[in-house]
């Protein structure tokens, strides 16, 4: 009898032991752990800080269970992991995992769901897939405003991503009113002449340069700058906002003025050593001077900065290049290779980007066709861009379906490109297979009654 006792007991401690893992894993164990991918991760070796974040959440998952909201964190940690290093299926997985778990575990107001909703949008973002991240970033939002208050400057970097989808979604009108919504945020909380107020407007005058209001995006960049200048003159704060206006002025002259966008001068005064292009068909020297007031500034400031004096080296062969001073920009390029080389990076001079292109007139961004008066046909060319920015071969790719004349106006269209060539070891080469994808309006023939019968 005492044998059955002891072996029912032993039974008892053994089923324990194994329906409760959690005893196998401790804090002591899984903090250092923490620390060391923490570490990693802060540096940029997401390589070396991948097998630590799966660690992490091994340990979590024995240590409380795989539905327990304690293991949120790292389950969130590994998926922005997985983003980092460009695995975007996992990492949405990852964040939609953690969002389960809240959900069944928590209520819809937790503020923990914010981090994980925010980096699914990201994830579905670099997917493109607009309109799942629109809806993961829109609840985000909406949840930090109802826990935080309206205007909190938290949910700006969430802010930033909505608004991106919305622009890919082409719901312009959305991105616009967000846009203004962010920038009043970073008002109330900093105040108007605060250097805070810096970045929210860079970041409003890059979206009014995306949709080709040159003027706006001028505008907002010159009150930057009038902020940065209270600091006093010629402090690095105003680099930023001259190359924002240097670079209105070369887009403007590259894409067109907005016609139904007036010039706007900005009331803060600066406006005035700055004058508007003029659609003269010539480049604006004010553009060419803003960025070499702020090469200026950035060499005398001290200690030197190579990576920012290399990026705004290329703004200035970008100026060159579009307009057409081709020699000039591959010298000014060299100079910047050198400088990015210096800072560790020179990934802004490793793929060509194309810095002049108009679309053809029947293209989806040009006509003027009702929606419902035009199909889509998409065109894609591959590119070779020459040393001197210049497009040789552009051949169409096998399976497209677009007329031979479509094809023909894309490929005429981007053969008059300009693209900022590629460097390898301080000197342009050539690019193969460089990829332009145009959507174009294809006029629909309408049947008539009398054609039906």
């Amino acid at each position: 009898m005492r044998a059955v006792c002891l072996l029912t007991t032993l039974a008892a401690v053994l089923g324990v032991a194994l329906v409760t893992p959690a005893l196998a894993v401790t804090d002591a164990e899984r903090v250092p752990v923490y620390h060391e991918f923490r570490s990693l991760f802060d540096a940029r070796r997401y390589d070396e800080a991948l097998p630590l974040a799966e660690k992490l959440v091994q340990l979590t998952e024995e240590q409380y269970g795989r539905d327990d909201a304690r293991l949120v964190t790292p389950l969130v940690n590994l998926a922005t992991t997985r983003y980092r290093l460009h695995d975007f299926d996992d990492a949405e997985k990852l964040f939609l995992r953690s969002i389960s778990i809240l959900e069944t575990s928590g209520t819809p107001q937790d503020r923990r769901l914010i981090r994980p909703l925010h980096g699914l949008g990201a994830s579905c973002i670099a997917k493109g897939s607009y309109e799942a991240a629109a809806v993961a970033l829109k609840r985000a939002v909406d949840l930090s405003r109802n826990l935080d208050g309206l205007f909190n400057p938290d949910q700006l970097p969430v802010l930033d991503r909505l608004i991106e989808a919305y622009v890919a979604l082409g719901q312009v009108t959305e991105a616009e009113k967000e846009q203004q919504y962010a920038l009043r945020i970073a008002e109330t909380a900093y105040g108007r002449w605060d250097l805070r107020l810096l970045q929210p407007l860079d970041r409003h005058a890059r979206w009014f340069e995306s949709v080709g209001r040159y003027a706006t995006a001028r505008s907002l960049h010159l009150r930057a700058l009038a902020i940065a200048e209270q600091a006093g003159r010629g402090q690095i704060a105003s680099v930023a906002p001259l190359r924002g206006i240097a670079r209105t002025y070369r887009l403007e002259f590259a894409n067109g003025v907005d016609s139904g966008e007036s010039t706007v001068r900005d009331p803060l005064d600066a406006s005035s050593m700055l004058p508007d292009a003029g659609t003269s068909g010539r480049m604006s020297a004010e553009g060419e001077r803003a960025l070499l007031l702020a090469l200026q500034v950035l060499e005398r400031s001290q200690p030197p900065d190579r990576r920012l004096h290399g990026e705004t080296l290329v703004d200035l062969g970008d100026w060159y290049l579009t307009g057409a001073a081709a020699t000039r920009a591959i010298q000014i390029y060299e100079k910047a290779w050198a400088d990015l080389s210096a800072g560790g990076d020179t990934t802004l001079l490793a793929m060509p980007e194309q810095l002049v292109y108009r679309p053809p007139s029947s293209s989806i961004s040009r006509t003027r066709l009702d929606p419902g008066d035009y199909e889509v046909q998409t065109v894609e060319l591959r590119l070779t861009i020459g040393p001197d920015g210049k497009v040789g071969d552009a051949v169409a790719q096998p399976g497209t379906a677009a007329s031979e004349a479509t094809v023909r106006a894309v490929v005429a269209a981007a053969r008059k490109a300009r693209y900022r060539p590629r460097f390898e070891a301080g000197k342009a080469v050539d690019t193969r297979n460089v990829a332009l994808r145009e959507r174009m309006a294809v006029r629909v023939r309408k049947t008539t009654d009398r054609q039906r019968e």
